[in-house]
């Protein structure tokens, strides 16, 4: 009796003996993960600043430019980084697609301000060229609005957009729509 005592004290300890090494193997396996997914951020574009590391992160996001005609809005999927991405999703759509097919409707001269949601609103600012500097007639500012409302609101939490210009809403780009109020994504032009 006293033998299979000893003999299921020592199985016992045996067990947690292979338990503590297999999770010791777990917290290595885990911790190895770890830094190999932290590398793999490095390597997509990780800075050290002052001993602290910041990360570039990226996504894929659906950029909107009117088509050579005006007739509709064709997504283009571009990639952005994370750190500001509606700041990211506006300076890409500014930057244009590189395809004539595709054309950047916003004026080369306008230059981006801010973007800012709140409480499910982009309210997107640009320079006072926006207005300036834009030379469409009703369709093309049909197509710049359209744009500018239906790549913001591809994040979901994005449900409307206001435009503003030297961070003032303004009644109309060029005089043939209202963008005094915030719009919500416009679906009809989409391809």
């Amino acid at each position: 009796m006293r033998r299979s005592l000893k003999l299921i004290a020592v199985a016992l300890m045996l067990m947690a003996l292979f338990i503590s090494t297999g999770c010791d193997k777990n917290t290595k396996a885990i911790e190895n993960q770890d830094s190999s997914s932290d590398q793999q951020v490095q390597e997509k574009g990780a800075v050290k600043k002052d001993n602290e590391k910041v990360t570039a992160q990226t996504m894929s996001l659906n950029v909107y430019f009117p088509n050579e005609d005006g007739t509709m809005l064709i997504a283009v999927k571009k990639t952005i980084k994370t750190a500001d991405k509606y700041t990211a999703a506006m300076q890409a759509l500014m930057e244009g697609s590189g395809n004539k097919k595709e054309v950047s409707i916003i004026p080369k001269d306008a230059k981006l301000k801010s973007v800012k949601v709140k409480n499910g609103i982009a309210k997107v600012d640009f320079s006072k060229e926006l207005i300036k500097k834009f030379t469409g007639g009703s369709t093309g500012e049909l197509m710049l609005v359209g744009s500018i409302v239906d790549t913001l609101t591809e994040f979901p939490e994005v449900k409307a957009v206001q435009i503003l210009v030297e961070g003032k809403s303004v009644e109309t780009i060029a005089g043939h729509m209202d963008t005094s109020e915030p719009l919500k994504r416009m679906t009809q032009f989409l391809k």
